[in-house]
């Protein structure tokens, strides 16, 4: 008897012992998996999230769209501004050129450019946006042996196909705090005041708060972080009519605020009342130099311009003057009506054409002696179409860029190694002229050639084949 109660009490405990340790095993086994799971939840398993971040940053900008294809998650890490944010703190910001074209039918496309891998992306396309015609169409009107029905309803309900969006005609372009901006332009012959911005961060377009006026090819600066736009022209009755007012926005606040117009001082004092109303005031530029937007004017009337110095604007006054006689007389024209200039290290740099068919000059702003000088001789010109901007000015990596096209009409981007010009107020204009070297004395070439003492070296830095299209502006951005 005592035997059997003694198996039964052995067989309990060898049961009670199987349990505790069946139980002890699936804890263990739930806190392995509760750990792995753990760790594929995070951005790099079994590191801090805190720690992928600070890796995620310090890759190259131009990797990040092969980051994205990775995982929802690192998808999601780079396209916040945590790490854009922490390459800012860390000194690791790249300078980008965005490039704008226009090609078949007006469309505008988007390229960005790293300079640094030489490798281009083209951006989402703009927004197929279009507005109300300027007067309603009624019924009847649309009625026709070769409409269709669907057309009709279209037309009634204000709708639009896509062959019909707005080409964002004459809208004006700008960059600020990171992000690229449209404003503007035309549609069907209206001028609108809508602004759409590209955030490179999310890789999208999104429509930010309007314009107070509508206005086309107006002109852009930055200044404290903020967007001015000054000028540009509206239609009236009398078709289109330029603008004098002039308008801030903050990105921080998505709000518009009013800048005082430029009051035009040199159109005032006309000598008669004929050429007056004959000759029209137009802002033909803009760039901020010294904390100031120097806004250069001309009187036209189509196709005649006729240059009149300018105006600047100082913010902390919130007033402007007339700009010096020297600076605005002799600022250099691209073509008619427009004036190409870029700020690099503190320097005023235009472009003129005028020298030849096959090239221009680089002329700088020597603000001490109030003149331009050249400060290169020759810079390859193989673009002479009727485009609207040929060629392009810019400034990154504390050197000036020029932006054309070559021999094979690919879309080059050259760099110039721009001499010593701080002696430029002791020596005169002629003196100060360089001439240029392309980096393998061909454009089709890149090379690496040191530069020399009364040489300036163009050299190609990248260059990509965008068909038949057009260039029409660029900006750089620094993120």
């Amino acid at each position: 008897m005592g035997s059997v109660m003694s198996l039964n009490c052995s067989k309990r405990k060898a049961t009670s012992q199987d349990e505790e340790t069946s139980s002890n095993e699936s804890r263990k086994r739930r806190k392995i998996s509760s750990s792995n799971d753990e760790d594929y939840s995070r951005l790099i398993p079994y590191l801090p999230d805190e720690l992928s971040i600070q890796i995620l940053a310090r890759l190259p900008r131009i990797s990040y769209s092969s980051v994205r294809l990775v995982s929802r998650r690192w998808r999601s890490a780079v396209s916040t501004s945590e790490v854009y944010t922490l390459r800012k703190e860390l000194g690791i910001t790249e300078e980008w050129l965005y490039v704008l074209t226009k090609g078949h039918e007006d469309k505008l496309l988007w390229y960005a450019l790293d300079p640094v891998s030489t490798r281009w992306q083209r951006l989402p396309p703009m927004p197929v946006i279009v507005y109300e015609e300027e007067s309603r169409r009624s019924f009847w009107n649309l009625v026709s042996p070769s409409f269709k029905v669907a057309e009709i309803v279209r037309s009634l309900l204000g709708r639009r196909d896509a062959s019909e969006q707005m080409p964002f005609c004459g809208c004006a372009i700008g960059s600020v705090d990171g992000c690229l901006y449209v404003l503007g332009g035309l549609s069907r012959s209206k001028t609108v005041n809508c602004v759409w911005r590209f955030d490179p961060i999310v890789n999208s377009w999104s429509e930010v708060s309007s314009m107070l006026a509508n206005r086309a090819y107006s002109k852009t600066g930055v200044l404290d972080k903020k967007l001015y736009v000054v000028g540009g022209v509206d239609r009236g009755r009398g078709g289109l009519s330029p603008l004098q007012t002039a308008e801030v926005y903050d990105p921080n606040t998505d709000s518009w605020s009013e800048v005082p117009s430029m009051p035009f001082t040199k159109a005032q004092v006309l000598p008669n009342a004929f050429l007056a109303d004959l000759l029209k005031p137009i802002a033909t530029g803009m760039t901020c130099y010294n904390g100031r937007l120097c806004v250069p004017q001309s009187l036209y009337s189509w196709p005649f311009f006729v240059d009149v110095g300018g105006e600047v604007y100082d913010p902390e006054t919130n007033l402007w003057a007339e700009m010096p006689s020297g600076m605005g007389e002799g600022w250099p024209a691209r073509q008619a009506g427009t004036k190409l200039s870029v700020v690099v290290d503190g320097e005023l740099y235009a472009f003129d054409p005028s020298s030849s068919m096959e090239n221009g000059k680089i002329k700088v702003y020597d603000q001490k002696e109030d003149t331009w000088k050249v400060v290169i001789g020759e810079v390859p010109i193989y673009d002479m179409t009727d485009s609207e901007s040929p060629y392009l000015l810019a400034g990154f990596h504390g050197k000036l860029h020029f932006i054309t096209r070559d021999a094979n009409r690919n879309v080059t981007v050259l760099r110039a190694d721009v001499p010593d010009i701080s002696g430029s107020s002791s020596s005169s204009s002629s003196s100060s002229s360089s001439k240029s070297v392309l980096g393998s004395c061909s454009l089709k070439e890149k090379g690496n050639v040191v530069n020399k003492s009364d040489t300036v070296i163009w050299k190609v830095i990248a260059s990509k084949d965008l068909g038949a299209a057009e260039l029409v502006s660029c900006q750089v951005i620094d993120i």
